[in-house]
């Protein structure tokens, strides 16, 4: 009986499975781990930088825990080629940063925040810029309706039916802010690797 090989580099899934078990522990750390973890601009401020990551892992409860989870596995089923090793792992850091960096420089109105969606935002951007670059056929369609996706939540709001799932309120600039955290990786990336041809 003969086994069989996956096409699937061993490293295209180590980054969301890593994600998806820290999002898990943090979500069974119930409410002690999402206070603790929480983004606080105070705390922050006052030096608990680790509220700068964590925020990112801890969720309202177990609702936005699986939105978010399955928000990830769209993500990656739909961009794993894109966003595997450390191109994954640079749009990350670079999602957080900006969504981190948002909200210290222009929401001080923010008092805390939870939730990892900002960063699903950068990691989709970073993933349709590569897709475009491959020119695989639904790239621009995907980025069309991520761009008027934004749009409608800076105009409008959040999507309908998207708080309520969540079980909480939507920090639409959230995902302003990792969009272009995300798509500025995604750019410097392609720049990079234009640069080596």
């Amino acid at each position: 009986m003969r086994t069989r090989r996956f096409d699937i580099a061993p490293d295209a899934s180590i980054l969301p499975i890593t994600i998806a078990a820290l999002i898990l522990l943090a979500a069974i750390g119930g409410d002690t781990v999402r206070l603790a973890g929480r983004y606080e601009r105070e705390a922050v401020l006052d030096g608990e930088l680790w509220r700068l990551v964590t925020g990112h892992l801890v969720h309202l409860g177990w609702s936005h825990t699986v939105l978010n989870l399955a928000g990830l596995a769209l993500v990656w089923a739909l961009f794993a080629s894109a966003l595997r090793g450390m191109h994954g792992l640079w749009v990350l850091i670079a999602s957080i940063a900006a969504i981190d960096a948002g909200f210290l420089i222009n929401e001080p109105q923010l008092d805390w925040y939870v939730g990892f969606s900002g960063v699903l935002h950068g990691l989709f951007a970073a993933g349709v810029i590569a897709s475009i670059r491959a020119r695989e056929p639904e790239a621009w369609l995907l980025g069309a309706l991520f761009v008027v996706k934004l749009g409608w939540e800076q105009l409008i709001g959040p999507v309908p039916l998207t708080a309520k799932m969540a079980g909480g309120a939507v920090i639409e600039n959230a995902h302003l802010y990792g969009a272009l955290g995300g798509a500025c990786a995604g750019l410097l990336a392609l720049r990079l690797r234009s640069a080596r041809l």
